[in-house]
């Protein structure tokens, strides 16, 4: 979605790592987000997903990661006592210039921080690269799971398949804030290879293998 450069954004600081296009459900029950969900609402603007880096989601102000995504509002429910259940999908990334405490919630001047531009070769190549890791990680969190899964639903596009990796990769959230917040696709894909790689085999070990499962598996 086109913004301007700079816009103030409220902000939800919480100790979740967003990414965009990454779905978000939120259950709203303290008084500064009932406030701030009822005036994105009203305005139809989005608000910011914060990681938490001091600080916890409820009681006092907490203190935010400075990159982040902003999210839009897909639908809300209104509960008994002002309570609401939303549903929210992450759209762009923005870094923090200044944080502001002027109202009930947290508030910041933020800039857009799209990823920079590469040699659509290089980052062609590392997205074919990561492809293969990515559909073995989620076959086997699928077998974990005994649910279904097709390959073939895992995008090609390269910023696509670099956001979906990084949200479907359990791993801490401090990791999951270093790929957020790096600064192009090329370092994306290429940070994200290295990952897959080493909880691939983290997983293969945590799980009960078939012989088939054991196959040789060796993507470039």
């Amino acid at each position: 979605m086109n913004r301007p450069r700079l816009y103030d954004l409220p902000l939800f600081p919480l100790n979740t790592v967003l990414f965009p296009g990454m779905p978000l459900p939120l259950h709203i029950f303290e008084e500064r987000y009932k406030v701030l969900i009822n005036d994105c609402l009203r305005d139809h603007a989005p608000f910011g997903v914060v990681l938490i880096k001091s600080g916890s989601e409820v009681g006092a102000p907490a203190e935010p990661h400075l990159v982040g995504t902003s999210t839009r509002i897909l639908s809300a429910q209104r509960l008994p006592e002002g309570k609401l259940n939303i549903e929210t999908v992450g759209e762009d990334r923005f870094r923090i210039l200044e944080l502001r405490r002027d109202r009930p919630y947290l508030s910041a001047t933020v800039e857009n921080f799209p990823m920079a531009d590469a040699d659509p070769a290089i980052i062609a190549a590392l997205a074919g690269r990561l492809r293969p890791w990515v559909s073995r990680y989620m076959t086997l969190l699928a077998k974990a799971a005994d649910t279904p899964f097709d390959p073939s639903r895992i995008p090609s596009e390269p910023l696509a398949l670099g956001y979906l990796a990084a949200i479907v990769l359990q791993t801490p959230t401090a990791t999951k804030q270093t790929l957020l917040s790096l600064p192009c696709l090329t370092d994306l894909l290429d940070s994200e290879r290295r990952l897959y790689r080493n909880e691939i085999g983290i997983l293969k070990n945590l799980l009960t293998q078939t012989p088939a499962d054991d196959a040789p598996f060796s993507p470039n």
